[in-house]
């Protein structure tokens, strides 16, 4: 008597962004998810890149050029080589991060062009290369052959629903980025709390505040100063200073604590390796970021994985993961000064906050990158055609 077994034929899936793996939040996330599900033998992983960096022996790679100059053909340029390699490669899925004339899915990373353009912008007229981006975006998203686009937060969503508002609802459904636990379940926090402090000049009690950033001005960096100038003097009797990591006009804003009589409340860290930000993260008692907009801002969970409770604006898409004093607090307005100050200072004692960076550690573990693999794994089953 013999037996057989019957085995589902692997799937090819085509993942397509301009840049893959390096600097910049879809960059980085088209790659923790790929690399993920190339371990499945499942799936055989196609990326289609003009660059790449990979840890991956498990993706096969395919080079897209795009034309620069003029600027306005960028994104046009890109997605026409794509359906070109594409019409040569028999894939069973197309998967994209960044905007073609065609995809199976579409990860949507930022809200449409045209509202960036024009709302976070503020550019009263669209290029030729907005117009050209825009025109793209508009092919890819009202084909109803793209089956399901997956905006990364409920802010992206609503956008997309904003611009498109004949787009179904059904086809849409948020999926958010996730993170890596494991850079932080090996750290000794009181080793990271003690090496980071006295790197910095921070004191061992001191309660320390986390700022994150490449744009201090769009993140809010003014507001936290500001309210560390309101709670002056009305503050337990442990110090409170605002570390800052990033990149940004450290003089300027160096003076303008100055000018409020919290200079000495400033640390900054300025760009750091990721290593070190991770411990960093480690270190602190709360991450506050009070964005004028961010379609998810990553910092956010990684902030979580470290057990931090997080203060962020409303602007924020990772808010979807905020439960108000439960893992943290969203600020509705970033303007309200009082009501950033107010939660800063709730966050002083320590059983308020200790049961909040708790809940803000459970929070993230459930937003791994590895539970996110397999979310998009379901989501490429159901997507394959019957």
């Amino acid at each position: 008597m013999t037996s057989s077994v019957t085995t589902k034929p692997v799937k090819k899936i085509a993942v397509i962004i301009p840049k893959y793996g390096l600097v910049g939040g879809a960059e980085g996330f088209a790659a923790e998810l790929t690399e993920r599900i190339a371990l499945n033998n499942r799936f055989e992983m196609h990326v289609l890149a003009n660059r790449w960096s990979s840890r991956s022996d498990r993706i096969i790679f395919h080079k897209i050029p795009i034309i620069r100059f003029p600027k306005f053909l960028t994104t046009i340029s890109f997605a026409y080589f794509v359906r070109q390699k594409l019409s040569c490669l028999d894939m069973d899925l197309i998967h994209a991060h960044d905007r073609i004339f065609h995809a199976d899915l579409f990860t949507m990373h930022g809200i449409p062009h045209r509202i960036w353009v024009k709302q976070i912008r503020q550019k009263r007229w669209l290029s030729l290369f907005d117009r050209g981006t825009a025109w793209v975006e508009g092919r890819l998203i009202q084909d109803r052959s793209c089956r399901c686009i997956l905006p990364v937060s409920a802010l992206t969503r609503d956008a997309l629903l904003e611009e498109y508002p004949a787009l179904d609802p059904a086809r849409i459904q948020v999926m958010h980025p996730g993170v890596d636990m494991a850079e932080y379940l090996n750290l000794d926090r009181r080793q990271c709390r003690e090496e980071i402090r006295r790197l910095y000049g921070i004191g061992e009690s001191d309660f320390l505040i986390l700022f994150v950033s490449m744009n201090f001005d769009v993140k809010g960096l003014d507001q936290l100063v500001a309210a560390l100038a309101k709670l002056k003097g009305n503050l337990p009797a442990k110090r409170t200073r605002l570390l800052v990591v990033g990149k940004g006009d450290q003089q300027r804003y160096r003076k303008y604590a100055r000018d409020l009589g919290v200079e000495d409340s400033l640390a900054f860290a300025g760009v750091v390796r990721r290593d070190l930000l991770t411990r960093i993260y480690m270190a602190a008692d709360l991450y506050a970021m009070l964005s004028q907009f961010d379609t998810f801002g990553m910092v956010v969970l990684e902030a979580m994985a470290a057990s931090l409770p997080v203060i962020i604006s409303a602007h924020v898409g990772a808010k979807d993961l905020v439960r108000e004093g439960v893992n943290g607090y969203t600020i509705q307005d970033p303007a309200d000064i009082d009501g950033i100050a107010g939660r800063i200072m709730q966050l002083q004692y320590d059983e308020t906050r200790h049961a909040l960076g708790q809940a803000a550690h459970e929070t993230a573990r459930n937003h791994s990158w590895d539970a996110a693999a397999k979310q998009m794994e379901a989501i490429y089953e159901k997507a394959f055609p019957a």
